[in-house]
């Protein structure tokens, strides 16, 4: 019968070992990490590009430049975290310390940028009724069809157009326009935009079987449908951003590792 003690240098042998084997594991979970993070940095990204491409026709209408500002820090901290993607590849593969600690300080200032974007996108939320009810309808009665006002006139048409309404409330707020009250209206009673078929001089009839008699008006609408996005771009940021600390613990357990396994 043979008996088998293990020495100092075995044990310690061992114990190498086990702590090569520990971070060859922490570079695998933080590769996988930093695979779905460079897919979130496009998500993050298109989310932002999406909605400026999407909403450019309506920003003029907006009093406030928040929705936009959201949309452009989406858009710089997705381009950032595809970067930082990348040299989280190299700092990885290469084991590089110097890399590493790199790595994590731009996970912290993604981190942080992306927060800033859905905490504004989500105070921007809680004030978006206000700002639509107090300002569309001055934009629509005072701006609308002026020479100075292109392109809130173009902004307008394409909101009315592309949701199927009338007006701020209803198309009774048309009355009081400076543009229907003008010369250059010719006669109508709405601009052409209302109308379910446009043509010339259509808004001239203002007739349910004519026009969008559309209850709520735009404001309702258009709240909805900014309301929406700006969740999404809420969600999408702060979800990135929790997700992110994953990548910032791990990434920190590697430069342990690394740190003991040189020293």
């Amino acid at each position: 019968m043979c008996v088998f003690f293990a020495g100092p240098a075995t044990m310690a042998h061992y114990k190498g070992q086990q702590d090569d084997w520990l971070t060859v594991y922490l570079k695998y979970l933080l590769f996988v990490f930093n695979f779905f993070f460079w897919v979130g940095g496009a998500g993050v990204m298109a989310v932002g590009v999406w909605t400026l491409v999407e909403k450019s026709g309506y920003l003029s209408i907006l009093a406030s430049s928040t929705f936009a500002t959201s949309a452009y820090i989406l858009i710089f901290a997705g381009t950032l975290v595809m970067v930082t993607g990348f040299l989280g590849f190299c700092a990885i593969i290469r084991e590089q310390k110097s890399c590493l600690s790199t790595y994590f300080c731009l996970l912290l200032v993604i981190f942080l940028v992306e927060l800033v974007a859905g905490v504004l996108a989500h105070m921007y939320y809680q004030k978006l009724s206000d700002e639509l009810k107090q300002h569309l309808n001055r934009t629509l009665t005072e701006n609308y069809g002026q020479p100075r006002a292109t392109e809130i006139t173009t902004s307008v048409d394409r909101l009315q157009q592309d949701f199927k309404c009338c007006g701020s409330n209803s198309s009774a707020d048309w009355q009081h326009s400076a543009y229907i009250l003008s010369q250059e209206a010719e006669g109508r009673r709405v601009p052409d935009s209302c109308c379910k078929t446009v043509v010339a001089r259509c808004g001239q009839r203002a007739h349910p079987s004519n026009i969008y008699k559309v209850e709520g008006g735009c404001i309702t609408k258009l709240e909805q449908f900014l309301a929406d996005h700006l969740l999404l771009m809420g969600a999408v940021g702060i979800g990135v951003a929790c997700l992110q600390i994953c990548g910032m613990v791990l990434t920190c357990c590697l430069h342990r590792r690394l740190q003991l396994h040189f020293y």
